[in-house]
């Protein structure tokens, strides 16, 4: 299930990756005409406080893993952190910050002298990381699923409604977002908070698309979201075998 829309800054396109200057170094292409919102616009702006610099970072952080999970960053593409700041509004210094958080996660690999190169995973690296998170989420929800009340299942239902809200008209980035939310709150049930930051970083990091993958689909997105309130159904129900089999089915699934 998919994946996460920065909250206060909205990424430009498309993205310019990297091409070999006139000087013999690699700069990227100059960047579009499109506005970055203020909310994002530099480190500090006159008249109002200076913005914290973990504040913009956290803020270039999302809008870049929001145009990794959109494709918006290419994958094999290489990004120049001081190209990615003008676009942005800011100094090179925060997109660096948020690129080296990214290369942490698995997600790009640095480029000497020229920035920061998307990682190209491959369709095995995708199932692996669909059986990791059946190994970790599969036991723990069929658990629950003997001991959390219905009642409590239904409070979950606004969040799988969110999915199918974003499946409806497409939005591939709000959908990786609120389909991780859904997973977090299944698992926060458990009380083991080190289990959800685990299994959400794994969510994350299957949300990538792969660099020959065709695009999802609005029906894929919509099929995946079905399955979420099918789950809390089958949850509800206590009907373990079919639980078992959605959660499965779910993690190998197109969407995610």
């Amino acid at each position: 299930m998919e994946q996460g829309r920065a909250r206060d800054a909205a990424v430009p396109r498309p993205y310019a990756p990297e091409t070999s200057g006139a000087s013999g170094t690699s700069e990227a292409a100059a960047p579009g005409s499109r506005r970055v919102p203020e909310q994002v616009r530099g480190e500090h702006t006159h008249g109002e406080p200076p913005v914290r610099r973990h504040s913009v970072r956290g803020q270039i952080l999302d809008a870049l893993r929001t145009a990794l999970v959109s494709g918006e960053l290419a994958p094999g593409e290489v990004y120049s952190a001081p190209v990615l700041g003008e676009r942005f509004g800011v100094s090179a210094t925060p997109v660096r910050e948020a690129m080296q958080r990214l290369v942490l996660e698995g997600a790009v690999e640095v480029v000497l002298n020229r920035g920061f190169r998307v990682i190209e995973r491959s369709a095995r690296e995708l199932a692996e990381l669909a059986e990791v998170r059946a190994l970790l989420e599969v036991p723990v929800m069929l658990r629950l699923a003997r001991t959390v009340s219905a009642e409590q299942w239904a409070e979950l239902a606004p969040l799988a409604e969110a999915t199918g809200a974003a499946a409806a008209v497409g939005d591939r980035a709000a959908y990786a977002e609120s389909d991780r939310a859904f997973h977090r709150a299944l698992l926060a049930l458990s009380g083991n908070r080190q289990l959800v930051m685990v299994a959400d970083d794994l969510h994350r990091r299957s949300q990538w698309p792969l660099v020959s993958a065709p695009a999802v689909r609005r029906a894929d997105l919509v099929a995946d979201a079905a399955e979420h309130s099918a789950l809390l159904d089958a949850l509800m129900a206590r009907d373990l075998p079919v639980v078992q089999s959605l959660i499965r089915e779910h993690f190998t699934g197109a969407a995610g």
